[in-house]
């Protein structure tokens, strides 16, 4: 039999999968399917199964996800719900253990155990609200009055992110932790000074018992959090750091207890002068304090790994105003919609994405694109939000609000892109998988060979090198090293202008060796304008040969002929009714006009609408060509009868960026739809020696397989939907922001100003992020391979050198924190 559930809790596939597989596990579960999109899970079974069984198994599982009848997860949802605290509502693991998934409240990783991350994004800032300060369940969206004691309400204070609180809450059990822990030290390093002071007062014994004491606070308030990470990992076989710290500090801890309840069990060995067993209260209390610390450090470190992100978020103004009736009125952005006209004054930060219907100004645009030098806009031009305004007012008209705005869209990248696994990270991820078992392992060797083969006292050198071995060991330094290079990476990419979608296409990017270009909008500026309109037949004017271009073009959204329509616009052509309206892909566009078959485009477009070009005709369209410039054929009935010529200036950044590319030893290679002539005299331009003319959409992919067979690492720069094909087929593609929808979605990195310097920097990214990486995996294993042997005493017969456990304690937080650390250094590079 098979019944339908709902399944609740689920956010990503990785949740998909381990539900599927945990219901698989049941007894009596033939096959079990579960649908992330519908939250459905499709269970066959032998026999009927109770759901409380399913119940049960999710549960044991770690309580994350729950299985409910159809129907009535609703109820359940709404009877679980608690009130959520201001912010963004999504947490996510710093190491990525189970792969994007995020979680919708703060705690720990359930695999590593380490504290959830809060995702920045828009959400968290939102709007302003004020409240009285004598009734403060008066809560409203603007300025006013109190409607009960009528006092003026006063903005309400922002709510402390996540973040802040989980480390105003580490910071308050570190300052406990270290007020119990430093007396039990002081107490125990006494016992290293002749004539102890303290055992004047009262014997040992006594003084083990204040240690004891001293020591509950630490072990059962300010660091059980430790102990409970510990206990989950071993329940669910997610062994990870606290596994061994767990483990480490507990025995240490347990030992000492019961070394003062029952002294009699103990070997001599183990006791001091006084008969008292020597007790590591220290050990224990120390090391989970100095474990703290690191958490503390690295939760502070951890909030400047995004912090690219936050300077995004402080960009999006709250306030816009917005003309309604001609009047100006001061609007949330919330309540901004499509269309609506806005004013915009000088210094303001622009509200929304939109285009200027009124006014002309300066916009620096640095924060979003990296170009420090503001830039000339003018009626019509596109504005984006989060950019500010120069020193004139003008009017835009909203045409993006929301999440659909550029500098949401870069937030969502850079969150998604932060969330991402490098394939670099899969060789940490197969160490860590064997790291806790083996380290447990080492510990228990180290006890039995100081055991047969120590100095005296043996089992006392066994046991605390022992304990030493489980301390030092650090799994989360290595699976650390990855993701905060790629987060900071990522973040300081977005700030130069160069969105990345994930962190796979950096680690790709590092590797390219070949990168190909189209021309239209990537080397040029993408803005053709008309230069010349001419006529082949004498039956037909210029007039009447624009007035055919115009009529065609009108529906076409191709750049040309945006720019032909333009210029007939100016040329007051009168527009002609067209029908059967196509478009040839690569070719040119065609209609039927005045019952005439009517055609536009290049030479191929005219073999595809059987009209032939005469030898003078290419003659004088060569001339043209040669220049870099554009030639389109008019044909009527099968007859060429005119052409017009489009202009595209190459952007003053692509000469500079191609010669920079080249001298990274990167090949750089031209394709273009458009004919030799023009792309050569392009390519001369540029100084590029290899290019290929008049290709089409499927021309250019087959280029990009063909240098792949040839072992090439290819990146495909374009911005064009006959570029989506090639992009996506590309081991990198990289889209211009200025381009299509099409082309931006195929492709792994976007340069949001889209020009080829973009790629440049790209390139030193990807070059910055890739040695931060290897530079943090190094010293992640280094640290392990070194300081596991020295702890379980390799060095003694040498040299005499022991390790405390307080130092490895000290060592394993430190080497954490270095590697953030040092990831952090990315955020000072220049791309």
């Amino acid at each position: 039999m098979t019944h339908t559930y709902h399944i609740h809790g689920m956010t990503c596939n990785g949740c998909r999968s381990h539900v599927e597989e945990t219901l698989s596990k049941v007894g009596g579960v033939s096959k079990a399917t579960v649908d992330l999109d519908k939250a459905e899970a499709n269970i066959e079974m032998e026999s009927h199964i109770p759901i409380e069984t399913f119940q049960e198994a999710l549960k044991k599982d770690g309580g994350t996800y729950s299985i409910h009848k159809q129907g009535e997860h609703h109820q359940h949802s709404e009877a679980k719900k608690e009130k959520q605290p201001k912010g963004t509502g999504t947490f996510y693991c710093p190491m990525h253990c189970e792969g994007d998934k995020i979680y919708n409240k703060p705690g720990d990783c359930p695999v590593c155990g380490m504290d959830l991350v809060e995702e920045q994004n828009l959400s968290a800032t939102s709007k302003e609200q004020w409240t009285c300060p004598m009734h403060p369940e008066i809560v409203k969206e603007e300025a006013g009055s109190c409607p009960i004691c009528g006092m003026d309400l006063v903005p309400m204070e922002a709510d402390s992110s996540a973040e802040e609180k989980t480390y105003k809450k580490l910071l308050k059990k570190f300052w406990i932790a270290t007020a119990f822990t430093l007396p039990i030290f002081l107490m125990a390093m006494s016992e290293m000074l002749n004539n102890n002071p303290l055992y004047d007062i009262m014997e040992q014994k006594y003084w083990n018992w204040i240690q004891f004491a001293l020591s509950i606070p630490v072990v059962f308030y300010a660091t059980w959090m430790f102990f409970e990470r510990a206990y989950r990992s071993i329940k669910t076989w997610n062994l990870n750091m606290f596994t061994l710290i767990g483990i480490g500090a507990g025995v240490a801890w347990l030992f000492s207890v019961i070394g003062m309840l029952f002294p009699d069990v103990f070997p001599s060995q183990f006791k001091t002068e006084s008969g008292a067993v020597h007790v590591y209260f220290e050990a224990a209390t120390v090391i989970l304090t100095l474990v703290l610390l690191g958490q503390l450090l690295e939760v502070r470190a951890h909030s400047k790994t995004n912090s690219a992100v936050k300077e995004l978020l402080k960009l999006a103004p709250n306030k816009a105003i917005k003309i309604v009736d001609g009047e100006e009125v001061e609007v949330s952005i919330d309540e901004i919609e499509l269309n609506d006209i806005l004013k915009v004054k000088p210094g303001d930060k622009i509200p929304v994405d939109g285009v200027i219907t009124e006014g002309e100004t300066t916009i620096d645009e640095s924060m979003i694109t990296g170009e420090p030098i503001p830039v000339n806009k003018a009626e019509n031009d596109k504005v984006s939000s989060g950019t500010i305004n120069g020193n004139q007012s003008f009017l835009m008209k909203a045409e993006k609000v929301g999440s659909d705005t550029l500098l949401s869209q870069i937030i969502h990248m850079v969150n998604d892109a932060s969330r991402s696994r490098a394939p670099i990270q899969n060789l940490a991820d197969k160490v860590s998988g064997y790291f806790v078992p083996v380290v447990v392992l080492i510990s228990v060797i180290t006890f039995i060979v100081w055991s047969i083969w120590g100095p005296e006292p043996v089992y006392v050198y066994g046991f605390v090198n022992a304990i030493a071995v489980l301390i030092i060991a650090c799994p989360c330094a290595l699976g650390l090293a990855t993701p905060m290079s790629v987060m900071v990476g990522v973040g300081k990419g977005a700030q130069n202008g160069v969105l990345i979608k994930n962190a796979e296409a950096l680690e790709k990017m590092d590797k390219v060796n070949t990168l190909i270009v189209d021309k239209t909008g990537t080397i040029t500026e993408g803005k053709p304008t008309v230069e010349t309109v001419d006529a082949f037949n004498e039956a037909l004017s210029e007039k009447e040969v624009l007035q055919y271009i115009v009529s065609l073009n009108t529906n076409s959204e191709h750049p040309l002929a945006e720019a032909t329509v333009k210029y007939g616009k100016e040329h007051n052509a009168v527009i002609l009714k067209s029908e059967d309206f196509s478009a040839v892909t690569g070719k040119g566009v065609e209609a039927i006009i005045n019952d005439k078959k009517v055609a536009l485009g290049n030479p191929k477009m005219m073999e595809y609408a059987k009209a032939d070009i005469a030898s003078k005709m290419k003659d004088e369209a060569k001339s043209y060509q040669k220049q870099g410039k554009t030639v389109s054929y008019l044909s009527i009935d099968e007859t060429v009868v005119g052409y017009v010529v489009i202009g595209d200036k190459i952007k003053e950044t692509s000469a500079k960026a191609i010669k920079a590319l080249q001298d990274k030893g990167i090949d750089v290679i031209m394709l273009t739809g458009d004919n030799h002539d023009t792309a050569q005299a392009v390519a001369s331009e540029l100084n590029l020696a290899d290019f290929k003319a008049s290709m089409l959409p499927e021309d250019k992919l087959k280029e990009v397989e063909k240098l792949q067979e040839n072992g090439k690492v290819v990146a495909m720069a374009g911005d064009g939907i006959n570029d989506a094909p090639a992009l996506a087929k590309s081991d990198i593609g990289i889209a211009m922001g200025t381009g299509t929808d099409v082309a931006i979605e195929s492709a792994m990195i976007t340069l949001v100003k889209g020009d080829l310097h973009g790629i440049v920097k790209a390139k030193n990214l990807s070059n910055a992020v890739m040695k931060n990486i290897k530079q943090n995996l190094f010293f992640a294993l280094i640290y392990n391979t070194l300081g596991v042997p020295i702890a379980a005493g390799v060095l003694f017969p040498f040299f005499g050198i022991l390790l405390s456990p307080m130092i490895a304690a000290l060592a394993m937080s430190f080497s954490s924190v270095s590697v953030i650390g040092n990831a952090l250094r990315l955020r000072t590079i220049k791309v």
